[in-house]
C-alpha cells in the first residue's frame, strides 16, 4: 500500500528530463516521507483494526499530499515517525517458458530472526513482532492474534490481463520507496531494468529527519538537495537490493535485471 501511495503522489508530477535530477529526487523523497507518515499512522492488521484503505489510496489524498510538496525547500511539518528499523530480506523472481511468473519474498526480519528454531521442521522463527507499535490506541499496537505491519511486499506488474514484470526490492524500510522508484524509472522514464536498478539510491531515515544517500549520488545533486533543506548524510551500507524480469509479449523475449549491491544473478536456462 505504501508503494501505491508513493506512486499515486508521483503521478501528480510530470516525469521528464533527468530521472536523477534534484527536482525529481526532491519529489521522490517528499512522496516517500508523506506516504510513510500516512502508513505509520494508519496501517495495521485489517482483521483487528479499521484501516481506511479507500481513503489512503484515493485521488483526493494523493492530490492533497502532492500539493504539500514545494520544490524550493524540504517539508518540515511531518507527523513523527514511530517505527523500528527494518532488516534483511531475500527475493526471487521467476518466469517459465509458458510465461507463468512467480514473485517471491521471504525474511526472518533480523539476523536469525528470534533465534528460535521449530524443533520438528527446523524453520527459524521470525521476529517481526518488533514492528508493532507500543502506543495504546495506535491501529498497529501489539495485541493477541494480530499481524504486525511488515515490509514483505513482492511486486507483480500486469497489463491488459497479462503479467508484464514480476519484481521485488529488498531493504526493509526502503522497500516501498524502492518499488515506487523502480516502477517510475522503468515505466515513466523508459529505462531498462539493469539501468534502473543500478541508479544511486537514497532514503529518508526511519525517524524522518535525514536523507541517507549512497556515495554514487553526484555531489552537485547532494549539494542542491542540501540547499533545499534536506539533511543529506552518507548511507552506512548499500541501500536495498532488486531483482526483476520484464516480459516482452510481442517479441517473445525475457529481460532480467539483478542487484549489484548484494548476492544475486539474472539467469536464463
Amino acid at each position: 500500500m505504501s508503494s501505491r501511495l508513493i506512486l499515486n503522489i508521483l503521478g501528480r508530477f510530470e516525469a521528464k528530463g533527468d530521472p536523477q535530477s534534484p527536482d525529481r529526487l526532491h519529489i521522490e523523497i517528499e512522496a516517500t516521507r508523506l506516504a510513510y507518515a500516512a502508513r505509520d499512522a494508519w496501517i495495521a492488521d485489517p482483521d483487528k483494526a479499521d484501516v481506511p484503505v479507500e481513503e489512503l489510496l484515493s485521488d483526493a489524498l494523493a492530490d492533497r499530499l502532492a500539493g504539500m510538496i514545494d520544490l524550493h525547500h524540504a517539508l518540515t511539518d511531518l507527523p513523527a515517525f514511530d517505527m523500528p528499523l527494518h532488516r534483511d530480506t531475500v527475493y526471487i523472481s521467476v518466469v517459465d517458458r509458458d510465461r507463468n511468473a512467480v514473485s517471491f519474498i521471504n525474511s526472518v526480519f533480523d539476523s536469525f530472526g528470534t533465534g528460535l528454531v521449530a524443533p520438528r521442521s527446523g524453520v527459524v522463527l521470525h521476529n517481526r513482532g518488533q514492528s508493532f507499535s507500543l502506543n495504546p490506541g495506535h491501529p498497529n499496537v501489539a495485541a493477541p492474534l494480530k499481524r504486525p505491519l511488515h515490509t514483505i511486499i513482492p511486486g507483480m506488474v500486469t497489463r491488459d490481463g497479462r503479467v508484464e514484470m514480476p519484481f521485488g526490492v529488498m531493504g526493509g524500510y526502503y522497500q516501498a520507496m524502492g518499488h515506487a522508484h523502480l516502477i517510475s524509472k522503468v515505466f515513466d522514464y523508459g529505462m531498462d531494468l539493469q539501468e534502473a536498478i543500478d541508479l544511486p539510491r537514497l532514503i529518508p531515515s526511519s525517524d524522518g529527519t535525514r536523507v541517507e544517500a549512497e556515495h554514487t549520488l553526484p555531489a552537485a545533486t547532494a549539494d542542491e538537495l542540501t540547499r533545499r533543506g534536506f539533511a543529506i548524510v552518507p548511507a552506512e551500507d548499500p541501500i536495498g537490493g532488486a531483482q526483476a524480469i520484464r516480459i516482452d509479449w510481442e517479441n517473445g523475449t525475457l529481460t532480467g535485471g539483478s542487484e549489484s549491491r548484494k548476492d544475486g544473478i539474472a539467469l536464463g536456462l
